[in-house]
């Protein structure tokens, strides 16, 4: 099973790639959300879970994340936003849009860990 990291930062996708590795999965990466809805077209029945930033070029978060909860393709899979964007409109119209969990940067590699765990319904 794969996990997607949507985000623009290769230093902060090579920091959810240690988390995700820690966990077991497989790492999927992604620059914006254009090449992230290229890339679920081929692989989004392996994809348990998207990590999202919001400030990215070509197609930001929000926009992304709309996008993905439009698809009945891609709908279900649960979507992590991880941003520096704490604005708290921004935060109530990205969880109202559909994201399950909001975590602002930056994070603890431990502390995001767990949140994905959480995220993935696997908490003990």
């Amino acid at each position: 099973m794969k996990i997607l990291s949507v985000d623009d930062s290769a230093i902060i996708r090579k920091i959810i790639c240690g988390c995700v590795d820690v966990l077991g999965y497989d790492f999927l990466e992604a620059e914006n959300g254009q090449q992230a809805l290229d890339i679920l077209s081929d692989q989004y029945q392996d994809v348990q879970l998207i990590l999202l930033d919001w400030n990215m070029p070509v197609m930001d978060g929000y926009e992304t994340l709309t996008k993905l909860k439009a698809d009945d393709r891609f709908k279900e899979i649960p979507v992590m936003m991880v941003t520096t964007e704490s604005e708290k409109t921004n935060i109530i119209a990205a969880m109202k849009a559909g994201a399950k969990h909001y975590v602002v940067k930056p994070f603890s590699q431990e502390d995001l860990t767990s949140r994905i765990v959480e995220c993935m319904g696997l908490a003990v």
